[in-house]
Parts: structure tokens; sequence; C-alpha cells
């Protein structure tokens, strides 16, 4: 184990115990300092020292803010001109922020850039990086996203969200859009899972049952509930992969294509309408108000009313489980959220540089996203689901004897 030799200013000390973010700003000291012996360390050569072993040379610092349980660290972390120091001080916080560099970079060198990407990237990394850099910045994080993705899946996930992203990428020398699918399972324990991506060429059944297949062959298995948009592709293979599931249609979904075909002027009166519709505490009561819908807008919003009505069962068929679980299952907004921090990170590339640079960036955040999930609060309760499951069986399995007992 490594070990440095800090000092602690007495201005530090004094805030100690003077100020309410005094031990933030001990710590902050404390890293900085260890940082700075790290760098030390990596280039064989102190600050202004003259040495034959000398591998590279300091190029200033960067600001970084590392989020932690004292507070927000604002740290000065030490720049080398190659752009090549790396600590593992950040190991967990850093790997989807080296992805996105490491894009930059990509774009820089294959000559796609734009000056506001070059400038970005040489404030991030130095004043000049070079194509082994990045190959060797690449071989340090691609294995440990290319493992994740593709690590054993263990135990059911009775209840799997999916949902796919449309990106640029360049490809063939051309720019295409491409689909990254993505997979969150909640476990037999109740913590959600990010299970994994793929990139294809499109949203097609193909493409979704490759995809499907391929969580299947890691482990996937128990799966009693699907939720997911209506595209027509991805519903087929649902209904393809996992027979015997239900598969739920996002209900946040189903009323932007209900309000679409809605004359504007109904839209706020139809949505309210709707949210009580979708909100109603048992499908008994929820028909009741479909019907009430129907009546009062069949002629008004007619092909509203049809987008309704035809989307109605699929979109309730969470109402099968128990209602601790309704409110959690019946849209895939938690997905959602993951991909809106997906799209604050795409912005910035606009059009990725390749393929790989897509796992890359994208796997590293849900790797993140994954570790804080699996370590933070359970997403749901799991007790009342095993009961209800336990219950169904017993009631099917009474209803098998009555029938037998019937035939003979």
């Amino acid at each position: 184990m490594a070990q440095f030799q800090v000092t602690v200013d007495e201005d530090v000390m004094r805030g100690l115990f003077q100020r309410d973010d005094g031990l933030a700003r001990l710590v902050e000291a404390v890293v900085e300092q260890i940082l700075e012996a790290q760098v030390t360390e990596q280039l064989q050569a102190k600050r202004y020292e003259r040495t034959e072993d000398r591998q590279g040379y300091r190029n200033g610092y960067r600001c970084k803010e590392l989020k932690t349980r004292i507070g927000t660290l604002q740290l000065r972390v030490p720049r080398v001109r190659n752009g090549a120091f790396s600590t593992e001080l950040f190991a967990r916080y850093q790997r989807s922020e080296q992805a996105l560099v490491l894009a930059l970079m990509e774009m820089v060198i294959n000559g796609v850039s734009t000056r506001k990407v070059r400038r970005i990237t040489e404030e991030l990394c130095g004043t000049s990086f070079s194509k082994s850099t990045v190959s060797d910045l690449c071989k340090q994080l691609d294995p440990l996203v290319a493992e994740w993705n593709e690590r054993p899946l263990e135990g059911p996930y009775p209840f799997l969200i999916v949902d796919a992203l449309v990106l640029k990428v360049r490809k063939g020398g051309r720019v295409r859009a491409q689909s990254v699918l993505l997979a969150v399972g909640i476990n037999q324990d109740g913590y959600r899972e990010v299970l994994g991506l793929q990139v294809g060429d499109s949203e097609s059944e193909d493409s979704w049952s490759h995809f499907f297949q391929w969580l299947k062959g890691r482990g996937l298995r128990g799966v009693d509930l699907v939720v997911s948009d209506d595209h027509r592709g991805l519903v087929k293979a649902v209904q393809r992969h996992f027979q015997g599931a239900s598969w739920q249609r996002c209900q946040t979904h189903l009323i932007r294509n209900v309000l679409d075909a809605c004359p504007k002027a109904l839209q706020t009166e139809l949505h309210a309408r709707l949210r009580l519709l979708f909100d109603a505490p048992d499908l008994a009561t929820a028909r009741r108000i479909l019907d009430d819908i129907l009546a009062d807008y069949e002629q008004r919003a007619p092909r509203a009313v049809e987008r309704l009505e035809a989307g109605f069962e699929d979109a309730m068929a969470v109402m099968a489980l128990p209602e601790p679980y309704r409110k959690r299952l019946r849209t895939t907004n938690s997905l959602e959220r993951l991909n809106q921090e997906i799209r604050r990170r795409e912005r910035v590339i606009r059009i990725f540089p390749n393929e790989a640079s897509v796992v890359r960036l994208i796997g590293a955040l849900l790797m993140e996203q994954d570790e804080e999930w699996l370590t933070g609060r359970r997403y749901v309760d799991m007790n009342a689901y095993w009961e209800w499951r336990a219950t169904r069986g017993a009631e099917t399995d009474s209803h098998a004897v009555k029938e037998r007992d019937a035939a003979a």
C-alpha cells in the first residue's frame, strides 16, 4: 500500500472546528496532496526537477467536483502534457467522464470535430494528445465495460423494463442512425439492475430478438412482466421470447399518443381525465371511467378515442399485480430518467466517431448507475409479490385438480 506524507495548513485545521464545511475542506487539502504525490510518482520527477528518468511534464490543473458523504469537494487535479495522468481515487466516479473525454478525443483525431470540441478536449486532457494516448486509455476502460456488459445474470428477474435510444454514429465514412437497446431488471430481492446494452441498426423485431436471446444466454429468466413502449418490432419480440409473461404498455407513452391525436383545445381537459383513468384503484373503476371518456369525446376527438380504446387493455396489464407494484411498473419512467443522463452526454458528442465509443460511453455510465442502484435503497419490497405468486400457483393447481376430477 502506498504511503504519503501529508501536511495540513493551520487555517484548514482551525476551520475544522469553526466552519460547517470544515471537514470537507480538510479532506480537499489531503486529497490534493495525494494527487500531487501520485503525479510525481507517475512522472518520476518532482516539480522543476531535472532527471533522466522523467516520464513527462506537468501542465497546470483542472477543477474536479467529487460528491462525497461529507459534501462536494472542489479539487485541483494535476494535468500532464500527454493527458495520461490517472488516479484510482476517481475510479468509480470517473468511468463515464473518461469515456466522454475519449469520444471527444477520437473525434479530433479522426478529423470530424468542431473547434469547440477541440477546445474542450485540450482543456480536459492537456495541450496535446496522440493516437497512442487514446489507444492506451481505451485499453484501460474498454475491458471493464465489456466485462460488465457480458457478466452472468444471476437469479430470476420478475420485472423487465426495456427501451431504445437512437444516436448518430459515423460508420463506413457516413453518418448513420443506430439504435441502442437497453434493459433494466428488478431482481428477486427488489433491487434494480442494468442488465446490458447492445447497438443495432434499427428497432426491428430481429434486433430486439437478438438482444433478448443475448440476455437469456447470460442467464435472464423468471420474467413475469415486461414494460415498454408500443414499438411494433419490440412488442413482437417480447411475445416471441417471453411467452407466459404479461406485456405492460407504458401509460406515459399511451397518454402522449392519445393527446397527439386530440384537438389542441381539448388536450388539457382530456389529459386530466386520462390521469384519473390510470390512477384508478382497480380495473372495474378504470373501465367505468374509460366508458365515460369514450362517450364524452367520441364525437369531439374520434382519433384520440380510437387510440385510447385500442391501447387500454395493454396499458392496464399491471393491475393484475398487487397494488404496491403498480405505480412503479406502469411506465418506463425509471428508464427514461436514465436515458436523460445519456442524452446529456450525447448532446456534447452529437455524432459518435464509431460504434465502440457508443458502447464505451453509455456502458460506463450504465455501470455507475448499476453500482448506485445495487448499493442503494431497495426499489420495491418483493415479499408481497412472492406471496401473491405462491397463492396464484396454489389456485392454479386447485383449478387443474377440479378440471381433472370433472373429466374423470
